[in-house]
């Protein structure tokens, strides 16, 4: 099913771009990666994906977090690294937006 998950953790998607710094140390772009996946993991998050993109941003990941607190905290963390600025969303399945526009008057 279109935006099914086999959990209940929500889900989140970080847009990020290269800082000046992140551009300078780009060669090590992928194993900064591999760190982020091993500590979301240990943070408690699940890294579902994550794509090197063209045009405005660098990467996007997506990555379920128990709470927003979580979600907060990695981007504060990935900001205060100094590598990229992200920008953060929540992403919804089809059964929670069906749960909100049930919710509508």
């Amino acid at each position: 099913m279109l935006g099914a998950r086999r959990n209940a953790m929500p889900t989140y998607v970080f847009m990020s771009k290269w800082t000046d710094q992140g551009a300078k140390n780009v060669k090590g772009a992928v194993d900064r990666a591999g760190q982020m996946g091993a500590a979301v993991e240990k943070a408690g998050g699940r890294v579902v994906g994550l794509w090197w993109t063209q045009g405005q941003y660098d990467a996007v990941a997506v990555i379920e977090w128990p709470d927003d607190e979580c979600a907060s905290v990695f981007a504060l963390s990935s900001a205060a690294a100094g590598n990229v600025r992200g920008e953060t969303m929540r992403a919804y399945t089809n059964e929670e937006m069906q749960r909100i526009l049930q919710k509508l008057p």
